[in-house]
């Protein structure tokens, strides 16, 4: 069975163009930037790792009063009130649940890439269910994307994993589109993690400074979960990619950064893209959209403290609620994540 996915529906185009529309003037380039590392040891100790090897990177043109004059007509044509001041590169685009949000963010990767050849692309989303929808709709989507956008044909993309750092070396050297699908919790610990540190899968870099160099657009999906409340980590983490710019898509936005586009559920209505719906109550069986957490019961033996809660654990490719045992320091995604 083919699925047909239908690419002229006029919301998702205004999405998609509000996005690409803050960008015009912009020339199509793109930046090289050399991977190399060379360790203290000396020029011996380096040979054989890739010193000379080219890495492919974004690069804005624009200055932030060409940005700002581009958003707020954006903003007009939308009938959105024009930012005063441009604060920060996060960019908000609402959209009602139920709309296509995450079509349209993919889609509008490929319409950057056609119009200004932009080519690192991050997508960072809450919780393991979430990354496997995505990387789910990836999968789906190719043919659809390669026929509108022949161009392109031959973009990669992939879940990121600390355990295959190698692909983050890719991500930077490739010249095709990259498309790197990671949970905030998976960058967000910068002590523990991977990506901080210098590999040998990665030519002695550290992976992180890889990604900062390609200069990635990153597409944040659910940012309200993604951000990480009044401590940030999220945010943090994002920040520490270095984004061209950061494109954030939810229905329920918390912080409205320079919104570009919204299809709000009142305008969703209108349009009949959802129906009206009253429920007196209602419980989900088995819906992993939004991280869950419950507690069963807590234990104190012998001062050694454990407790019983329910949450949804990845077992292959399949998402299960189970109920585990836990103790203090406990990292909730990775119990949720690391199961065969």
């Amino acid at each position: 069975m083919k699925l047909h996915f239908e690419d002229d529906l006029d919301y998702q185009l205004a999405a998609i163009d509000s996005v690409v529309d803050l960008f015009k003037g912009q020339e199509i380039s793109r930046s090289e930037f050399t991977v190399t590392y060379r360790p203290e040891a000396g020029p011996q100790a380096s040979l054989g790792l890739a010193e000379n090897e080219l890495g492919i990177g974004n690069r804005l043109q624009l200055v932030d009063e060409e940005i700002l004059d581009n958003l707020r007509a954006v903003q007009l044509a939308n009938g959105l009130r024009p930012t005063e001041n441009l604060a920060s590169g996060d960019f908000t685009v609402e959209m009602e649940t139920g709309t296509g949000k995450t079509y349209v963010y993919l889609r509008t990767i490929f319409e950057l890439n056609k119009n200004y050849g932009f080519t690192k692309f991050v997508i960072v989303v809450p919780s393991v269910a979430i990354k496997e929808g995505t990387y789910k709709t990836l999968q789906i989507t190719r043919e659809h994307f390669e026929g509108l956008y022949p161009k392109a044909k031959g973009y990669e993309y992939f879940l990121y994993n600390s355990s295959r750092l190698g692909e983050v070396r890719s991500f930077a050297t490739s010249s095709n589109i990259q498309i790197m699908v990671t949970t905030v919790g998976a960058i967000n610990k910068k002590d523990v993690n991977n990506l901080y540190k210098e590999n040998e899968n990665t030519g002695g870099e550290k992976p992180i400074d890889l990604v900062k160099a390609a200069n990635p657009i990153i597409i944040v999906d659910e940012p309200q979960s993604v951000d990480g409340g009044l401590t940030g980590k999220g945010k943090e983490a994002l920040s520490a990619m270095n984004p061209l710019c950061t494109l954030r898509y939810s229905a329920t936005h918390v912080d409205k950064h320079h919104m570009a586009y919204r299809l709000d559920a009142v305008d969703a209505y209108d349009r009949g893209l959802v129906k009206q719906i009253e429920v007196a109550s209602l419980q989900i069986d088995g819906g992993s959209n939004k991280p869950y957490v419950r507690l069963e019961s807590t234990h104190n033996r012998k001062g050694s403290i454990t407790a019983k809660i329910e949450i949804d654990v990845q077992r292959g490719k399949n998402i299960r609620r189970e109920i585990l045992t836990v103790e203090d320091g406990d990292d909730l995604e990775q119990l949720a994540s690391s199961h065969p």
